[in-house]
């Protein structure tokens, strides 16, 4: 039949067919056909909302037209984002999600309904984006790319069935205000079978980014949704998050300091932001290597929201993925990959920040929004020192501390007007000071790196916790309490800049509230070092509470049984406690460990503005067979 007897038009197609639809129906029929009418009904009410109609609905399959394409990828994003919430209501094996392609194209129109390559690249599309997603085809992206808030995730050509040539494909990216008008380029070209993820390519470098794609999304675990009654602590009041270790996919173990860096850096940026609750990263990180689940990680650690992710590289390319997940609800908010070249590693770190922010429904003040971005510096090589340095600074050896100091000084040397380098020496400094070696001469060295590093930026938080440690060691309490209160509204969210101001309180007296910070900043790290219970066993000791001190000098012991600091604190307590056995235990195992701990050696190293302590503590020590 010659084709001028059919009516041909040009229109926009959204097909839309639901993910996983045989095993829904395996395991409850009666259950998923209730499901899928309410979702049914939902859709055509929203496809008439955005002018357009539903031309046919077979088993789990839309299909509808529009007049304008622009029309077809709002209502998209709207169904998406209305059947997120129904399903956030279902549990978790129930969840019904639909996966939407869109293209523009000529059709042949008949009896109300329509065919032709239109049709078909729409059902293509569709079976190319992942469950909750939309992919549109490059012809209806080029008619939406200037009108719409949305951002794009372009995955190069596909070769789909039935079509003889390639169709350029983007992922709509529509969770983030921070994705507006975002085009992320893709490095490989995929090829999907229907409902089955085939990846090839034309080159190593295209296979491995390909790769990158199928670990993030097929290996995307089951989140059960995570219990509020069986969590360790009280999910805090506002919105929580966890950031997980991002896995090291480089293939390179040298580059663990890498995929770490950048999830650290995430958790730095979040940590600036008052209205949330950030778990630290050394509690965060404790599952690193772990096969955990998200519902272990939120019970254990009392949190709503998990970040996980992933590096990949290339040469000079890295893949970074990222996913934030409901762990409550059980329910993926959002998941994103980023191919970028070195020198833009910051940046994606600030894309990852805004998505969670903003997935989060989180408003930021002025001073934050200010402060929560990266100041840039692109030089890739003093990026990866940075990195480095930070990494080396929590290994703890000789080794790490000089190569770290040494790192530092070549970042000072390299980026003169960055701060983070002069304060790394300004804390490497304090250690020194603090470990005995030329306290005086260290400590003057410390203060004129942490003014350097102020004096290039007044917002580093971590810069005023420094401030306050090496004012306190001067004993000027004023002005220690002043430096750790600027760390802790800079960060908030600073398990450390917590603690640092409730030890300088308790030091300067002021025990109770002192006690409160320590306690904030081990509910930040609810799998805190030894040194948090140490300090909390402190406070109580001045507060003449030595039952609650020798609870918490147990608890650091555990963490830290071969810490001198903590053995001499038990020998402390439990003189006073008048057990004088297990005092003198503790004490000759604490000059065992550090022979040169002495009454002499104490009273120089006290902070404590309480002078009336001091004297109890010691006389303990004298009474335990510490040398004067």
């Amino acid at each position: 039949m010659p084709s001028e007897v059919f009516k041909r038009k040009l229109t926009a197609i959204l097909s839309a067919d639901v993910e996983g639809y045989s095993r829904l129906m395996d395991d409850d029929e009666e259950a998923t056909v209730r499901t899928l009418t309410a979702y049914r009904n939902a859709i055509t009410d929203l496809v008439q909302q955005f002018r357009g109609r539903v031309i046919d609905a077979p088993g789990d399959n839309i299909l509808s037209e529009f007049a304008s394409v622009v029309d077809a990828v709002n209502c998209a994003v709207e169904i998406q984002r209305d059947l997120a919430e129904r399903n956030a209501e279902l549990e978790y094996s129930r969840k019904m999600e639909f996966r939407i392609g869109v293209n523009l194209g000529d059709v042949i129109e008949e009896d109300g309904r329509i065919y032709g390559d239109g049709v078909n690249i729409a059902a293509r599309l569709e079976s190319l984006a992942e469950a909750g997603g939309i992919c549109i085809s490059g012809i209806a992206y080029n008619q939406v790319v200037n009108k719409l808030d949305l951002g794009y995730e372009d995955l190069g050509e596909h070769q789909v069935k039935n079509i003889s040539t390639p169709i350029p494909v983007y992922r709509v990216l529509s969770h983030s205000v921070a994705a507006a008008h975002r085009v992320v380029k893709a490095k490989e070209i995929t090829k999907r079978k229907w409902r089955k993820t085939v990846i090839i390519a034309a080159a190593v470098v295209v296979v491995i980014a390909a790769l990158g794609i199928w670990q993030f999304y097929l290996r995307r675990p089951t989140v059960e949704p995570a219990s509020v009654d069986k969590m360790a602590f009280a999910l805090p009041d506002k919105p929580s998050i966890a950031v997980l270790a991002f896995d090291n996919l480089t293939g390179d173990p040298s580059q663990e300091y890498f995929s770490d860096g950048i999830a650290e850096e995430i958790i730095t940026s979040l940590s600036k932001v008052s209205e949330l609750f950030v778990i630290a990263r050394n509690s965060s990180f404790s599952y690193k290597g772990k096969p955990v689940k998200i519902q272990q990680v939120s019970e254990e650690l009392g949190v709503r929201y998990v970040l996980e992710g992933s590096v990949r590289k290339s040469g000079d390319k890295f893949r970074i993925t990222a996913q934030l997940i409901d762990a409550v609800k059980g329910q993926h908010l959002w998941a994103e990959s980023y191919d970028r070249d070195s020198q833009d590693i910051f940046q994606v770190q600030d894309e990852i920040t805004m998505n969670i922010v903003t997935g989060m429904r989180i408003k930021l003040s002025e001073g934050e929004d200010a402060r929560l971005w990266h100041k840039k510096y692109n030089n890739p090589e003093i990026n990866y020192k940075i990195m480095q340095a930070i990494s080396l600074g929590r290994e703890g050896t000789h080794e790490s501390r000089e190569r770290r100091s040494q790192l530092a000084l070549e970042i000072t040397e390299a980026a003169p007007d960055l701060a983070i380098g002069y304060r790394l020496l300004g804390w490497d400094h304090l250690n020194m000071a603090g470990g005995g070696i030329s306290p005086r001469e260290n400590v003057k060295k410390a203060f004129g790196f942490a003014q350097k590093a102020l004096s290039l930026d007044e917002s580093d938080g971590n810069t005023h916790a420094l401030l306050g440690w090496l004012y306190l060691m001067i004993k000027q309490y004023d002005k220690a309490i002043a430096s750790c209160r600027r760390s802790v509204e800079l960060y908030p969210n600073g398990a450390i800049a917590n603690a640092s101001l409730g030890r300088t309180l308790c030091n300067a007296g002021q025990l109770d509230e002192g006690i409160t910070y320590i306690k904030k900043g081990m509910r930040l790290n609810p799998f805190p070092a030894a040194w948090y219970y140490g300090l909390l066993g402190k406070c109580y000791a001045q507060k003449g509470q030595w039952e609650d001190a020798l609870i918490e000098y147990q608890k650091a012991l555990q963490r830290a049984p071969n810490a001198p600091s903590v053995h001499a604190g038990l020998a402390i307590a439990y003189s006073v406690l008048d057990r004088q056995e297990e005092a003198r235990a503790s004490a000759a195992k604490a000059m065992e460990l550090a022979p040169q701990l002495s009454v002499s050696v104490v009273t120089k190293a006290n902070t404590v503005k309480d002078k009336a302590h001091l004297e109890i503590v010691l006389d303990a020590m004298r009474k335990t067979g510490f040398p004067e």
